[in-house]
């Protein structure tokens, strides 16, 4: 029987193993890919060589210049396309030690999929990252359970079960629970 922690390191290598793919394809280098992203190359290279647990922001940040989505990081690690249902004890989910905060994929990997449906679970005091960012594509969340605090763009909302936001591209935002309780956030990204 594998223990949790060996199926964590498994997966961070499987997702750092597709990370590389999506790079190799995009024809960039570990230093090309880190200075499009901000990162240093032995970041890249341990995230590839399945080393750390980046922040969700970071995971998101390296999808974007790769012109990929979060989503698309768990391709690596469930089975590949097919029907369209993905039963709860087939979602594969990858945890996010820096940002204390558990990801799974809500749909199968495929070409042909333009919404990349998320869900993720923070921790009390867990955040997407340490700064808002923007993503290129339109995205619509909405709290679970819960509250989390949405900082878009100068401003700080707090989300409570059953809030909704639609976050339009170029917008600044970041999540960050605040509370003592765990909260959920699904997040459907429209890929472009």
């Amino acid at each position: 029987m594998v223990n949790a922690s060996a199926k964590s390191t498994l997966k961070q290598q499987q997702v750092g193993q597709q990370v590389r793919r999506l790079r190799e394809q995009a024809r960039l280098s570990v230093r090309a890919l880190a200075a499009r992203t901000d990162f240093s190359p032995s970041f890249i290279s341990q995230l590839e060589n399945g080393q750390v647990s980046p922040s969700i922001h970071s995971m998101e940040k390296i999808a974007h210049t790769l012109g990929a989505t979060l989503g698309s990081f768990f391709a690596a690690i469930g089975p590949g396309a097919g029907g369209l249902v993905l039963r709860r004890g087939d979602r594969e989910r990858v945890p996010s030690v820096w940002s204390s905060a558990e990801i799974e994929s809500l749909g199968r990997p495929s070409p042909q999929r333009r919404l990349d449906p998320i869900l993720i679970t923070l921790a009390p005091g867990g955040r997407s990252g340490k700064h808002p960012v923007a993503h290129r594509g339109e995205e619509f969340a909405i709290v679970l359970r819960g509250k989390a605090v949405l900082r878009l763009g100068p401003d700080s909302h707090v989300m409570a079960a059953g809030d909704a936001v639609t976050l339009l591209p170029g917008e600044l935002r970041l999540w960050a629970n605040d509370s003592r309780a765990g909260c959920q956030i699904l997040i459907v990204s429209l890929q472009p």
